[in-house]
């Protein structure tokens, strides 16, 4: 099976200091992955250097099926390409209703002009009642964003980019700040959104990767550590002495 994402010999260093050392990493077209390390193991700048916000030393970064070089491409154009990244904080618009958020958020010509003429028709208003089906905030369309719990945001967000109909998904922390219950609802919503596509969970929290039960990539300093199942990968000695050690 090709994949889609395939990231080779990548390395980066910032002031002398190597954040990415020589990386490889690659995604099929429908995965779920998590990504775990220790603070500093290069997790963001992984995603930085994916997202088209870092450039990298040397290395190369293809993607899809005819192995296009992300690095040459710009991050509007990375986006364009398929490539939805969600950041540790929400970011959804407070006075609008979970309903418009997502109209928003469609995947539409994105010139002004258009932007200024966009009339939702039956097929958008479908695709946001989808939408808001799969995040499980049906109950939540007419509310103001604002007025949601941290995990509800979450997921408002989770679904705004899952609008733009994304092949890959990079999600930062999505646990961090949740009830347990939220959590769950969490796991669901990923587990389900990589069967159409890939997600890459980039987490902390040891008992969230291990519900999300997928195949774990170890990061630590820069480079991958040790791959393979939750079990696989806590039992790895040099997982335990740098990670699980601490």
């Amino acid at each position: 099976m090709s994949q889609l994402l395939e990231v080779s010999g990548v390395s980066v260093a910032f002031d002398g200091f190597k954040a990415i050392n020589n990386l490889s990493f690659s995604i099929g077209p429908t995965e779920l992955r998590a990504v775990i390390g220790p603070n500093g193991a290069g997790k963001t700048t992984f995603m930085d250097i994916v997202t088209g916000k870092t450039r990298p030393d040397e290395g190369t970064v293809l993607w899809g099926e005819k192995s296009q070089s992300l690095l040459r491409m710009s991050e509007s154009k990375i986006a364009q390409a398929g490539v939805g990244r969600k950041f540790q904080k929400p970011t959804v618009f407070e006075d609008q209703s979970v309903y418009d958020n997502l109209m928003m958020a469609l995947k539409k010509p994105r010139n002004p002009l258009s932007v200024l003429r966009f009339r939702p028709d039956e097929q958008d208003a479908k695709k946001v009642e989808a939408l808001a089906d799969e995040i499980g905030l049906v109950p939540q369309l007419g509310r103001k964003a604002g007025e949601l719990s941290h995990g509800q945001k979450q997921w408002l967000e989770i679904g705004m980019l899952l609008a733009q109909e994304p092949r890959l998904l990079l999600v930062d922390e999505p646990a961090a700040g949740m009830t347990p219950a939220e959590r769950e609802h969490t796991t669901e919503i990923l587990v389900a959104a990589a069967k159409t596509r890939a997600v890459v969970v980039v987490e902390h929290d040891m008992e969230f990767v291990r519900r999300l039960n997928c195949k774990v990539t170890v990061l630590h300093e820069g480079a991958v550590l040790a791959e393979g199942s939750i079990d696989h990968v806590t039992k790895n000695q040099d997982v335990i002495d740098v990670y699980l050690g601490r």
